[in-house]
């Protein structure tokens, strides 16, 4: 029997697909603040007002090119996105004044004009990405070299670069004024922290390797917001969690008088590996585990020759007959409103691999053991 084209998740009828590729078109919300509209507004007048300012106090405005208006792309994203790297002062220096050399070059070397504009552009990429100074402006500058060959010359590279280059100091003036980090550290030093969290940076290193396309965002910036955002989700979905939503209840309990043959059958009968030990107002008091009793199965075992002299000279040591002899304590208590998350340093520093909880009287409410807490992180991971 077939399926039609809505009952097969495999296939789309034409108009839905056409309505998928309309939306790419769909631009994307800006998500910034009202305050950070106006600081790039401002800071994007200021610097370029600043350039032609200084332009026409050093005297270039009678030589041209004194302006070029590929330096009001370089502005946008040197106060807009200060933080990506075609926005620092390296790709805007250097991807600029050598982006209008290629296109000087080619202006000169090739005569027709479509060949020398797409030739221009796509050298001048070629050697931006070969002096990592990729600068998508720099495309705009070569081009405009190319269509003004009369304007521009090898000799209009100095003005050139001395526009970029109180460009670029505006531009780290006004973002440090403004509270943004400009130069932005494209590599964070390494700081011998071990790595946590749902992937590491080999991850990321082949995820991009497998994406496989410029990021407008440095490779750590990216990876410190991946980590926010998986803490983010983890925090949604972990940290409200109570310890009464993950404790085992009711619990199988003894008391310091219950004889440890009883207390043993009780753990064998129910496949449990700790019970906890109470009183007469069920008040925690101790805890009996698995290797509690293992420990005192081992006392007769592998005895050597010099402990051998001592059970002769001194005589076996009397073994516990009751819980009272054979448990832990005082023994660790939760809450049952307490934080799972709390419970995190608990298990994996203190070693603990039960632990009671008690209600706001302080009597037993249940238990919560090492198993339960790692099924619930993994639910967690799984859910962000």
């Amino acid at each position: 029997m077939s399926l039609s084209p809505s009952q097969n998740p495999g296939t789309e009828s034409s108009p839905s697909r056409t309505r998928t590729w309309l939306r790419l078109f769909k631009p994307a919300r800006v998500r910034i603040n009202q305050r950070e509209r106006w600081r790039m507004v401002l800071g994007l007048a200021l610097c370029i007002a600043l350039v032609a300012l200084f332009a026409h106090w050093l005297g270039m405005a009678s030589s041209p090119p004194w302006m070029v208006a590929s330096l009001g792309a370089s502005a946008v994203l040197m106060i807009a996105l200060p933080s990506s790297p075609l926005a620092q002062p390296w790709p805007v220096l250097a991807g600029s004044v050598l982006s209008y050399l290629v296109g000087v070059a080619c202006a000169a070397l090739v005569p027709d004009l479509s060949v020398a504009s797409g030739l221009a552009v796509g050298l001048a990429v070629a050697v931006m990405l070969a002096l990592r100074c990729l600068h998508p402006p720099g495309g705009g500058m070569a081009l405009f070299a190319v269509l003004h060959p009369h304007e521009s010359t090898a000799a209009g590279a100095l003005p050139v670069a001395l526009n970029v280059l109180i460009l670029v100091l505006a531009g780290i003036a006004f973002n440090h004024l403004t509270g943004r980090s400009y130069p932005h550290a494209q590599a964070r030093a390494p700081s011998g922290r071990k790595e946590s969290g749902a992937f590491t940076s080999g991850d990321l290193d082949a995820a991009l390797s497998h994406y496989n396309q410029v990021l407008d965002v440095s490779r750590d910036d990216l990876e410190g917001l991946l980590h926010l955002a998986g803490r983010a989700a983890f925090q949604r979905t972990l940290g409200e969690l109570r310890c009464r939503q993950i404790m085992s209840a009711p619990v199988h309990t003894v008391t310091a008088e219950t004889p440890l043959r009883q207390a043993w059958a009780l753990m064998r009968r129910h496949a449990i590996k700790a019970l906890p030990v109470v009183d007469a107002h069920n008040a925690v008091i101790g805890i009996v585990t698995m290797a509690d009793f293992m420990r005192l199965a081992n006392l007769e075992l592998h005895e050597g020759m010099g402990q051998r002299l001592r059970t002769l000279i001194l005589g076996r040591p009397r073994q516990p007959e009751q819980v009272l002899g054979l448990m832990s304590a005082p023994v660790l208590q939760v809450r049952v409103e307490q934080h799972v998350m709390d419970l995190v340093p608990l298990f994996s520093d203190a070693g603990h691999h039960h632990i009671p909880v008690v209600d706001e009287a302080g009597q037993l409410a249940g238990i919560i053991t090492q198993s339960d807490l790692v099924k619930t992180l993994a639910a967690a991971v799984a859910q962000s």
